[in-house]
């Protein structure tokens, strides 16, 4: 399969680095663009990767100094403040995925979609480490015939290395922007002040102080499953492997309640757990986007659409993968 380059917008950071060399892996075949503001960085990851160009991208130009190159694909792993990496997706005709828009930005990318519905497929990425925590609820999730609360906590670990532009998206989406979207009784409400204070149950049952956060996965839980109460708390603690002596990890504590299919009451907890940190999960989300929208996994790409990761990511691929780099869900007792 011959495809033009698939090009990473931010791609010589710490999410587009390891994005590149999951890419390069598993198609060694696919020639990608690192595209970033600095060129010598992007050299360098280009040159690690192989078949690989680095260019320094010029956000302000309608085809973001690319000219007429072609591209498969467009992944945006920084802030793009002016939806640039979009419209030039959708001038291509190109799918388009970014990850870095918290839930009280979502208008732009959306109002996009919706002016040229016909262009692109647009995938809303900003789930919790991309598709790592979504799809194992709607896994677990299968077992209830109805779902009444879902309650999930991040744990990163403060020794992890997110790099610039993921720090600078957590400060804006959890200080500059604090409130919170949660579903409870039915209702979606924001989360402000005291409101926002939580407390999550690490691995090792450590219970940590978190504060309310909103990814994409509140709104996509809650109406994948219906469930009335949908809540969604980050901690930057240590983490279970740390506590122990052993490096920095990362921890997504999924909780879950309602009635099993015989009707009995029925609760749920279980952990994603990677002994990397945070980078690996996203990263492997990114790949396997970018692989679906441009039929890598031997599927037809899907048609123009807004999409959220779930809705494109097979389970069964996805956990198979999760596992071969070193992630695992893990089954924990109910407290």
């Amino acid at each position: 399969m011959s495809l033009a380059p698939i090009l990473l917008l931010g791609g010589s950071g710490i999410v587009g680095r390891c994005t590149a060399h999951y890419l390069r892996e598993a198609h060694p075949e696919v020639p990608l663009i690192i595209g970033g503001r600095n060129l010598a960085n992007a050299q360098k990851v280009a040159s690690e990767v192989g078949n690989a160009e680095a260019v320094a991208l010029d956000m302000s130009a309608t085809n973001l100094g690319l000219g007429d190159r072609e591209v498969s694909a467009v992944a945006v792993l920084v802030m793009d403040d002016s939806v640039a990496g979009l419209r030039f997706a959708q001038s291509r005709g190109v799918p388009h995925l970014s990850i870095s828009r918290g839930t009280s930005e979502i208008g732009p990318e959306v109002a996009a979609y919706i002016h040229s519905p016909n262009a692109s497929a647009v995938v809303l990425a900003t789930e919790w480490l991309v598709g790592a925590t979504t799809i194992p609820a709607l896994q677990v999730a299968q077992q209830f015939s109805r779902v009444d609360d879902i309650t999930i906590g991040a744990l990163l670990d403060e020794k992890d290395e997110s790099g610039p532009a993921a720090a600078s998206d957590m400060h804006r989406q959890s200080e500059v922007m604090p409130a919170a979207l949660t579903r409870r009784d039915g209702a979606f409400l924001w989360r402000l002040g005291d409101e926002s204070q939580a407390q999550l149950r690490a691995i090792d049952g450590t219970t940590i102080e978190a504060i309310a956060f909103s990814p994409y996965d509140v709104m996509a839980l809650a109406t994948a499953t219906g469930a009335p109460n949908v809540q969604f708390n980050v901690a930057i603690d240590v983490t279970s492997t740390r506590r122990r002596g052993e490096p920095f990890s990362t921890e997504i504590i999924i909780e879950m309640a309602g009635e099993d299919h015989a009707g009995q009451p029925l609760r749920t907890r279980h952990a994603v757990f990677h002994p990397q940190g945070q980078m690996p999960l996203t990263a492997l989300g990114v790949a396997m986007l970018l692989e679906r929208l441009v039929g890598l996994d031997n599927k037809p790409a899907p048609l123009p659409g807004l999409y959220f990761p779930y809705q494109l990511l097979e389970p069964t691929a996805y956990f198979a993968r999760l596992e071969k780099i070193g992630g695992k869900v893990i089954k924990l007792d109910v407290l």
